[in-house]
């Protein structure tokens, strides 16, 4: 294997660690001890990398993977948020989320091969940086959720986009009760393009480093995946479906939570519960992001996005779901509103108007 460095000063404790095996070009995010959590240098390394990659006429195809056997990336890194946020550093908060979602757009349209062995906890910033490949390999560690209605934000990363093509309203479930789903369910859901056992994908990649590239890179690649793909059995989601197609078809936050209280039924209840412990302000905006988001292209989706996360990181709600999580881990968050009742639609509406032209993301 030889290495492809970004850098003269790259060493193996670099949060990202990039290499050339044959015709295989290799990301592995490099932070186990943080989950492989993503900041703005490993979002600025992927870019640069990607775009040298695109390039080389060596490299027909990208694997991306985690250090680890915990996470392949457990999100972003709201740690280095909150204390941008605490500071007042708008500069840091405006950089993290436009390179980050330009990163996101550049990977769903890499012309390339783009692989995401999905391989442990895959949460926020890591659906990003997988989700938008061609091809999303699930294994029997994977933990699927996008959590970010708990701490006072909503499903980004184009979760306005990936989250209302999932099958019915599978979509606006998970992306308000951030439920945490496993292999099976990210495949039926469509989240998630094949299956491997975790001991299979050293197999996979050895079969792409040997493989031949004189035809249709998408198509060797797709062949590979389906002669190591592992079968996970019936999805826990399908067997619920009925009650979330029924339960999140309203045309409100509201709506939801009446037919949640008259589901009765234990999946009413809990989910119901679950909904109350959520920020009420960001169920409310999440809701109107994914509800628009179904009619959007994903450069549509990420610029609606992006105006969201600019605001949100102004507002109380992130701070103190950050600090109640993360922080002080008390996991009781005192939200600005009480409850979605206190939430006016007109701001709500504020969160999606757009910025000034110089500061729009314009993708």
């Amino acid at each position: 294997m030889s290495t492809v460095s970004n850098s003269p000063t790259e060493t193996a404790d670099a949060p990202v660690l990039f290499s050339q095996d044959g015709p295989v070009g290799r990301i592995l995010l490099n932070r186990p001890k943080a989950l492989n959590a993503l900041d703005l240098v490993m979002v600025d390394m992927m870019m640069a990398q990607l775009k040298s990659w695109e390039q080389d006429p060596s490299v027909k195809v990208v694997i991306i993977e985690g250090m680890g056997e915990k996470a392949f990336c457990a999100g972003g890194d709201i740690r280095g948020l909150y204390d941008a946020r605490k500071v007042d550093d708008e500069e840091m908060l405006d950089a993290f989320y436009r390179r980050e979602y330009h990163l996101n757009h550049y990977i769903a349209t890499y012309p390339k091969p783009y692989i995401a062995l999905m391989d442990g906890i895959t949460m926020g910033g890591g659906v990003g940086v997988s989700i938008h490949g061609r091809f999303r390999v699930v294994t029997e560690r994977t933990l699927f959720a996008m959590p970010e209605t708990g701490i006072g934000f909503f499903p980004d990363v184009g979760g306005g986009y990936f989250l209302p093509r999932c099958p019915g309203k599978i979509g606006m479930y998970l992306g308000l009760t951030g439920a945490r789903i496993k292999a099976a369910d990210c495949l039926y859901a469509g989240l998630a393009t094949h299956g491997a056992e975790s001991a299979k994908l050293d197999a996979v990649k050895n079969a792409l480093a040997s493989a031949a590239w004189d035809g249709d890179g998408f198509a060797t690649v797709e062949d590979i995946l389906n002669k190591h793909e592992t079968p996970f059995g019936s999805a826990p989601l399908s067997e619920i479906r009925s009650e979330i197609d029924h339960c999140f078809s309203g045309d409100s936050v509201a709506a939801i939570f009446e037919a949640l209280r008259t589901a009765a039924s234990a999946f009413g209840t809990e989910t119901l519960e679950t909904l109350l412990g959520k920020s009420p302000t960001s169920l409310c905006v999440s809701f109107e992001q994914i509800r628009q988001g179904g009619d959007m292209s994903l450069a549509e989706v990420l610029n609606m996005e992006y105006r969201l996360s600019q605001r949100m990181v102004c507002k109380p709600d992130l701070f103190e779901g950050v600090r109640a999580v993360i922080i002080d881990k008390d996991h009781a968050p005192k939200w600005q509103h009480g409850d979605i009742g206190q939430v006016d639609p007109r701001e709500v509406a504020e969160y999606f108007e757009k910025l000034p032209k110089d500061k729009e993301l314009n993708l």
